[in-house]
């Protein structure tokens, strides 16, 4: 469906184009070059639709140009600009579908990660005190998987960087939503399912400051379920990674 659409908005900007010819013939005389750079120049004065406009009418005319690569790449950047993330990941799969070889498939790759980045929850939920935590963060996995992804594929990439540090903030939610939900069932009684959940934060998200409660979860599961000597262990581990504070904070919360 978005093949069809994209066909449709492409033919329609190629006629719009066509049209406009008869009143301005150098973007026809002078071909693909002069409309990149028109495009290109709307995009650095952050007319980001008069950009879009341009690269997707080189797009549709001139479709084997060197000029609509590097436009297509640029069309991912100003969808995520024009705040069209649908159309940003669209264009970047699109590319990455086309041109699998293509030098900056690693930008595409960031693009993808920086788009789904941005749809996690914002400032201001953030400062209006929303509970984060009860949310199930689909855009939060997927932005961090995008980046996962980035740094295996691409590990000396320019993006590598940046995407580690978002990653840093990512984990951390993603952890302190699998800690909510481990909560949930130790609340329900269901401390097997606990067990699991927890330990698949332990195992994706290594050092996330979430993990003392992680840990805690852990210890109450275990108790709750007779595994004394499991029990113990874990809060060893607790004791020694986060201090005898949080191992004796479990047993208070416990009494």
């Amino acid at each position: 469906m978005f093949r069809i659409g994209k066909l449709i908005l492409l033919l329609s900007v190629a006629a719009t184009a066509l049209l406009g010819c008869g009143r301005d013939n150098v973007i026809e005389d002078q071909g693909p070059e002069l409309l990149y750079e028109r495009g290109y120049d709307a995009m650095e004065g952050s007319n980001y639709a008069g950009a879009i406009q341009y690269f997707t009418a080189l797009e549709a005319r001139y479709p084997f140009s060197p000029e609509t690569r590097q436009a297509q790449l640029d069309l991912i950047y100003l969808y995520y600009r024009s705040q069209q993330p649908e159309q940003a990941i669209d264009a970047a799969e699109e590319f990455e579908r086309e041109n699998p070889t293509h030098d900056r498939i690693d930008y595409c790759l960031y693009m993808r990660g920086l788009v789904y980045f941005d749809q996690a929850p914002n400032v201001i939920e953030r400062v209006m005190r929303v509970d984060l935590s009860l949310r199930r963060p689909k855009e939060t996995l997927r932005s961090f998987s995008t980046f996962q992804e980035l740094i295996r594929r691409f590990p000396t990439s320019e993006y590598v960087p940046d995407g580690r540090q978002r990653m840093v903030f990512l984990r951390n939610r993603l952890a302190e939503y699998e800690n909510h939900i481990a909560d949930y069932y130790i609340r329900r009684g269901a401390y097997i399912a606990a067990i699991n959940r927890a330990k698949y934060a332990l195992e994706h998200y290594p050092e996330a400051p979430e993990l003392e409660q992680t840990l805690q979860i852990l210890v109450v599961a275990y108790d709750s379920l007779g595994m004394s000597d499991l029990a113990a262990d874990t809060r060893r581990v607790l004791s020694q990674t986060f201090g005898e504070e949080a191992a004796i904070a479990v047993a208070e919360d416990r009494g």
